[in-house]
């Protein structure tokens, strides 16, 4: 078998090379620590020393690892191996598989969102070899009885072959201080923990417009850049909405009282959709659809078949010709109307009903966990402004409740329409 030789990021090396039970990787958005994560697993896994060695990959939602380890680990794949990919291994899209075929090792990915995914959880096992090593993507999505389930997976005899080992990798970008995993793995010594932290700064293949985003991130929400810029654990002072909570819910439009679909426009910033149902006074995100740098043509593409056309879809009305293209392809779009202290009314509104959130929804999850009033420097206290950076997700929340803010006559709405 041809060596294969790949460039890794050196300030990753001692995390690959580590072999005690919990590595976690906490580090700021744009680091590089999943595209490192993956190729570490794909060398690993296809390397015939460690043979009997299988990977799980895990997300709180099952589907969510298509575009993120799934995505990550092809992608590891093709720029390892290049056009000869297909020789060394197989990649299965239905369901998500990855088969070495010099080792025989496998990648599997699963979800941890209820009690039917965590029992699958349970009863996994490979036809070669053990499950050896998982990989826990966006951990902070998993309570920490979900990790347990996970660790008590990792157990038995591997004398077969000395150089394996169990090992969990937690992946993540940092949230509140308050997170559990701050106190379980950062806060504690251990012989069986090594943690790394890493920034955007420190990768080579970050561009000049993402460096300037985050310059502007620094200059209007130092908080803010301290987290997503730095990697640091963030602090829960000035925090706008806290009665919300991330559960799995039924999405079907028949239990609630109507529903909305809601859009921010975006391009540099993301473009974020929201499908929101209302029940009895409370809000129920059920899906979004979260994108950088697509034409509003390419998203409504991307919406097809996953959001309803016959509900009101409420938008930014800074973009006329936006939502023109929205009412073309069948969708009830409208401008939501601005007016003296809308925000702030919106806010309010928000702040006094509660939000429930399907974990699904993981841009908006990690948005409603940062957004917070803006801090006065010189007297160290919140102002009433929202900072305004990092808050699409927030923006298509508040468009949303404009029908209940204003007390609009609610129809019963499902997805074949009205």
């Amino acid at each position: 078998m041809k060596q294969v030789n790949v460039g890794f990021n050196r300030n990753f090396k001692e995390f690959n090379e580590c072999k005690k039970r919990y590595r976690l990787a906490k580090g700021s958005a744009g680091s590089g620590k999943s595209v490192n994560i993956a190729q570490n697993f794909i060398i690993k896994l296809g390397d015939p020393k460690y043979k009997g060695a299988n990977l799980l990959c895990v997300r709180k939602v099952d589907t969510t690892n298509k575009d993120s380890t799934y995505a990550e680990l092809k992608s590891a794949i093709y720029k390892i191996y290049g056009d000869k990919a297909g020789l060394f291994w197989q990649i299965k899209s239905n369901p998500m598989e990855l088969i070495s075929k010099v080792t025989g090792n496998k990648v599997i990915f699963r979800g941890m969102k209820d009690d039917g995914q965590r029992e699958k959880v349970k009863s996994i096992t490979f036809d070669v070899g053990k499950l050896t090593w998982i990989w826990i993507e966006e951990a902070t999505e998993l309570y920490e009885a979900d990790v347990d389930i996970l660790d008590d997976r990792l157990r038995g005899d591997l004398s077969f072959n000395p150089f394996l080992y169990y090992q969990i990798t937690f992946s993540f970008n940092p949230v509140s201080a308050t997170h559990w995993l701050k106190a379980k793995y950062f806060d504690i010594k251990s012989d069986d923990i090594y943690t790394h932290q890493s920034t955007y700064l420190q990768n080579r293949f970050i561009d000049e417009a993402y460096h300037r985003r985050m310059m502007m991130r620094k200059e209007r929400d130092p908080d803010g850049y301290r987290i997503y810029g730095l990697g640091e654990w963030g602090e829960t002072g000035g925090l706008i909405l806290t009665n919300y909570a991330v559960e799995d819910f039924d999405t079907s439009s028949d239990r609630f009282d109507y529903m909305v679909n809601s859009q921010d426009f975006g391009f540099n910033h993301a473009n974020c959709i929201g499908e929101v149902g209302f029940k009895d006074g409370e809000i129920y995100l059920c899906q979004e659809l979260y994108v950088f740098e697509k034409d509003t043509s390419e998203i409504i593409q991307m919406a097809k078949g996953k959001f309803q056309k016959r509900i009101t879809m409420y938008c930014d009305s800074a973009e006329p010709d936006r939502i023109r293209m929205w009412q073309k392809a069948g969708y009830r779009a409208c401008p939501v109307k601005k007016e003296p202290n809308s925000v702030k009314a919106q806010i309010d509104y928000l702040k006094q009903h509660m939000i429930h959130i399907h974990p699904s929804c993981v841009n908006t999850i990690k948005e409603i966990q940062q957004w917070k009033w803006r801090k006065d420097e010189k007297t160290n206290t919140f102002t009433d402004e929202p900072v305004n950076f990092f808050d699409d997700a927030m923006a298509m929340l508040r468009y949303s409740i404009e029908q209940e803010r204003k007390g609009k006559v609610k129809l019963k709405t499902f997805r074949g329409g009205i």
